[in-house]
């Protein structure tokens, strides 16, 4: 495996956004539950744009469920990253740290994921009726299976919880604002029978948001009978995550801020993101222009090395602007000077083809692993490059 430099992680940093800030690092009082304890706010902050997480770090219970019960890696990474974009509406990085959910256990999470019970099936598995916490809908288990999954599928198929703490006059950090994101199936995979095969059914998109917004009303109504929840912000997101098989993520729908007190939904804020594989037919009906671009880098790319056809790119559009493009090149080299000479021409052709209004990002890999590193930010009149050694 390669390693990259002290230098390559100083340019990483500087790739991120900015330079990071170093200031004094600072100790205060961490009030959590009616109890407090010393903590420690970081002495630098990579960017504006992300939060600072204060010390020691304690991760939530829950660590873990996001990758279990998300389709793709792309999903994974979206939903965590993209609900942090959700949390700075209401809460800014300015004012308020960030913490894994504390709130939610493991197994309060995995309780809500299930399916609602019947009374019959409370007595088939001797649950108490307070234990019939599923926010899915119920399954009787009878009749035909492919008919069950298409008329009650599972919706929600994770629960992800974010904390903000916030500073007072006084030098303490408290519980400020609580996000949570509710990742919701497009797709509902399921079986026949055990260890049969999978077969999938799509969701309906307005079904789809109807129960994410009825099963948010659910989650909302719960938080406030937590005590410590009891007059904290919280700002609920809803995910829909793509099939198994998507080489791009899913997308944030909605989001809803309610106030401390408030312990019912008012109005639904709709996010206008989405993701696209270039090229594609999707992105070619939606962004004509843009993947023509796409196509004229990638050809140029290709002419670079004959019998060469593998430049795929993320394309990522905020209220239907183009805000930033991921590009993977995976090329096998025969020598150092050749990989630089490929990376050379590439950063030129970022020059050409690409306005300077979108972030650009390009991964040039090889059998060996990364070979170079190009990354141009918005405003930017020339690419950074890191090519590893």
């Amino acid at each position: 495996m390669k390693n990259i430099t002290f230098l390559g992680i100083v340019l990483a940093l500087l790739l991120s956004g900015c330079a990071p800030k170093f200031d004094k690092e600072q100790e205060v009082v961490s009030e959590t539950d009616n109890s407090t304890e010393k903590a420690i706010v970081p002495n630098y902050q990579i960017s504006e744009d992300y939060y600072k997480t204060v010390l020691p770090f304690k991760e939530s219970e829950a660590r873990g469920l996001v990758v279990s019960n998300l389709n793709t890696r792309y999903d994974i990474e979206e939903f965590e990253t993209g609900l942090m974009r959700i949390a700075q509406k209401n809460f800014s990085p300015d004012k308020y740290f960030f913490r894994e959910g504390q709130i939610l256990k493991g197994s309060t999470i995995n309780k809500w994921l299930r399916r609602e019970y019947t009374e019959e099936q409370l007595k088939e598995k001797k649950l108490a009726a307070k234990d019939n916490l599923g926010l899915n809908p119920i399954d009787t288990g009878k009749g035909d299976i492919v008919d069950r999954s298409e008329k009650s599928p599972i919706y929600l198929a994770n629960i992800l919880e974010h904390d903000y703490l916030v500073q007072d006059k006084n030098n303490k950090v408290s519980l400020g604002g609580v996000v949570i994101g509710l990742a919701l199936n497009s797709i509902y995979y399921y079986q026949k029978e055990a260890y049969g095969a999978t077969y999938e059914t799509k969701i309906n998109q307005n079904e789809l948001e109807e129960h994410g917004k009825a099963i948010a009303e659910k989650v909302v109504q719960r938080l406030r009978e937590n005590k410590e929840l009891d007059d904290v912000p919280i700002t609920v997101a809803l995910f829909e995550q793509k099939a198994k098989s998507s080489v791009v993520p899913g997308n944030f729908l909605y989001y809803t801020h309610i106030d401390g007190k408030r312990n019912t939904i008012g109005k639904w804020e709709n996010v206008d993101e989405e993701y696209y594989l270039f090229p594609s037919t999707a992105a070619e009906k939606a962004y004509r222009d843009d993947v023509r671009s796409f196509k004229n880098f990638k050809q140029d790319v290709e002419n670079y090395f004959p019998n060469f056809n593998g430049v795929v790119g993320r394309a990522f559009y905020v209220n239907k602007q183009l805000q930033e493009l991921n590009i993977d090149i995976p090329i096998q080299f025969y020598g150092n000077t050749e990989a630089i000479g490929f990376t050379q021409y590439v950063t030129g052709l970022i020059m050409n083809h690409f306005t300077e209004y979108i972030s650009i990002q390009i991964s040039i890999t090889s059998v060996n692993g990364p070979e170079a590193l190009i990354t141009r930010k918005p405003g930017d009149s020339e690419p950074y490059v890191h090519i590893y050694k």
